[in-house]
């Protein structure tokens, strides 16, 4: 068996650095439209979300092989941040999937986005990604290890910057007066630019998509030890 030279660290760098090609480099404009070009847009789709998934399950994996040193000591208190913070970012993911959003990662890109009845938009812009940040920094708190705090901490730091790095693009692509209108009715903060009677830009489809992401925090949380060989609940 060879050795690894990086001293038990190699997995997790490799996987580290096929993370970071595999979202720097389909970013550029031209590299994706190129591929775009070559695949057409749904394969593209397609094999991108399948990769992403596959180098998310490796860098998983790989922390977990990682050498363990502790930062901080596990506190079964802990385990209690990513139990909450996991039903908060299931249903900002299933609602910013599913509803239209002119800025940020949604269903059609906005292309049927109201204004007067914004969703989840009018909470925070970009749900998606403070799900993706929510995931990651809640479950900092029970896995203080260095391996574990660089896997999340990575994430958090993308989920940030792509919040900023999305805002640009929309700005870009909808012209500065209609990006404006946007800007002043939501807002990167969640709940900063609710409005008065702001519950009621829900409609009965909101229901459907509550259900869904309560659905998909039980299956988190009860298949949590499938995919990950740890348990969320207190033994």
């Amino acid at each position: 068996m060879p050795t690894d030279p990086l001293g038990g660290w190699g997995e997790l760098t490799a996987a580290l650095l096929v993370f970071l090609l595999s979202h720097v480099i389909p970013s550029r404009p031209a590299v994706r439209a190129r591929l775009v070009a070559l695949a057409g847009q749904r394969v593209y789709l397609v094999t991108y979300s399948l990769l992403s998934l596959l180098v998310l399950a490796w860098l998983i994996v790989a922390s977990a092989n990682a050498p363990f040193v502790e930062l901080w000591p596990f506190e079964e208190w802990q385990r209690l941040v990513p139990q909450v913070g996991m039903l908060v970012a299931s249903l900002l993911l299933v609602f910013g999937l599913s509803s239209p959003n002119p800025a940020s990662l949604g269903r059609g890109k906005g292309a049927t986005f109201d204004p007067s009845h914004p969703g989840i938009v009018g909470v925070v812009r970009h749900p998606v990604l403070w799900a993706a940040l929510i995931w990651s920094v809640s479950h900092l708190f029970p896995n203080g290890d260095v391996a574990h705090v660089i896997l999340f901490g990575l994430f958090a730091a993308f989920a940030a910057a792509g919040m900023l790095a999305l805002d640009r693009r929309a700005a870009r692509r909808l012209g500065e007066a209609q990006w404006r209108a946007l800007a002043v009715s939501t807002s990167n903060i969640p709940f900063a630019r609710l409005q008065r009677g702001w519950w009621r830009q829900f409609g009965t489809a909101d229901a459907v998509r509550l259900g869904g992401g309560i659905l998909l925090y039980a299956a988190l949380l009860f298949g949590h030890p499938y995919f990950t060989g740890v348990t969320a609940l207190s033994p």
